[in-house]
């Protein structure tokens, strides 16, 4: 089969999408069946990448935005005719003349319009409805995040596939790394600084905590790309908290492990996600989550988390001079840690993406258990 990908989140930095995308075809590699295929990988600028497959990249003009999606990758598709087009990033080009798998992470401009621009939320909501439903099966991870695509496109459930994502642990292992409760006092966020996500909450927050713990420190990891904009760096020097407050608009993957390794609490206030990532990698790492309780947060961390009612300041300090001053409490949420971490594996996600698309005649719909005794673990 001739797999055409759209592989623009592989150019530049590597975040969010990228990041998924890159895992998928590492994993991929170590999947025989995946070698029966031939992978196209467009993209708008050359990217580095070393997979064990029939692979090629071709590159097309352009910047790599809408236009270059919906034309410049369309009218390529239409000439060299792939057997299916994988498009992991919301969207897929309509009048490419070839059938598609799409990822939908997530629907929060449809859910919550408010948080974006008029021409990003325009585009986003007559694209991704109108790509939704003209995708072979749109794969997404997790339960709610399914029943919002359903509820938003009115898409039929039985389009829709869960394929839960992999974290990057050794051997996949599902026991978070070794801790101590003699970690510094770090309180890390990581990810995209969007609003929902309440970054200048757990600003004024660890202000509040500094009163009880002097020496506690916060690094934000994240490109900004909140709307209306949001300073956490003006805020802390509001608050005289410039000197335990850091702010980093790009971490590469080694210090971000690193970072995970040194924190104690991880803080994750955000009000709306497709699945949130980040805070099951720092519970890989033996840092405890702090989660915003969210219907996704319940279902993705379980009990391996600490969770907050709202994202007030005060409530979200207590919460985390709690978890810092009490190494019990932290240890007790890393106890509850292997039974959510063995839900996630790449090797999985990878075999149940490729069967997705594969299409029917691997004979499969709706949700596939993602298990596979024949893999091995990588």
């Amino acid at each position: 089969m001739r797999i055409a990908v759209d592989a623009r989140e592989l150019v530049g930095r590597r975040t969010g999408v990228g990041r998924y995308l890159e895992r998928l075809l590492t994993h991929w590699s170590d999947l025989p069946r995946a070698r029966d295929h031939h992978f196209t990988l467009y993209s708008h600028a050359p990217f580095a990448g070393a997979w064990r497959l029939p692979v090629s990249t071709t590159v097309l003009a352009g910047t790599g935005g809408t236009r270059w999606e919906q034309a410049t990758l369309a009218a390529a598709l239409r000439r060299t005719a792939p057997d299916v087009l994988f498009a992991p990033a919301y969207t897929a080009p309509l009048l490419a003349g070839v059938p598609f798998v799409l990822s939908l992470h997530d629907v929060s401009f449809l859910a919550h319009p408010e948080w974006f621009g008029w021409r990003e939320r325009w585009r986003r909501r007559m694209l991704t409805r109108a790509a939704a439903h003209r995708a072979r099966v749109v794969l997404t991870l997790s339960e709610f995040s399914r029943r919002e695509i359903e509820r938003h496109t009115r898409l039929p459930a039985a389009r829709i596939r869960i394929v839960r994502p992999g974290l990057d642990l050794p051997g996949e292992a599902t026991a978070p790394a070794a801790t101590t409760g003699d970690r510094a006092p770090l309180v890390l966020f990581a990810g995209t600084l969007l609003n929902r996500r309440h970054v200048p909450a757990l600003v004024r927050a660890v202000a509040l905590a500094a009163k009880q713990i002097p020496d506690v420190r916060l690094v934000i990891a994240g490109d900004n790309r909140t709307w209306p904009r949001e300073d956490p760096g003006a805020i802390a020097a509001a608050l005289g908290a410039s000197s335990r407050v850091e702010v980093r608009a790009f971490v590469e993957e080694e210090e971000l492990r690193r970072l995970y390794a040194e924190a104690s609490v991880f803080v994750f206030l955000s009000e709306y996600e497709g699945f949130g990532l980040t805070p099951l990698e720092a519970l890989a790492a033996g840092a405890a989550p702090l989660v915003l309780d969210t219907l996704v947060a319940r279902e993705v961390y379980g009990a391996a988390a600490r969770y907050v009612e709202r994202p007030e300041p005060s409530a979200v300090a207590a919460a985390m001079v709690e978890l810092l001053r009490a190494p019990e409490r932290r240890a007790a949420l890393l106890a509850e840690a292997p039974a959510v971490l063995a839900r996630y594996r790449w090797a999985e996600a990878a075999d149940a993406t490729l069967e997705a698309i594969e299409g029917p005649e691997r004979g499969q719909t709706g949700v596939r258990p993602q298990s596979d005794p024949g893999l091995t673990p990588v």
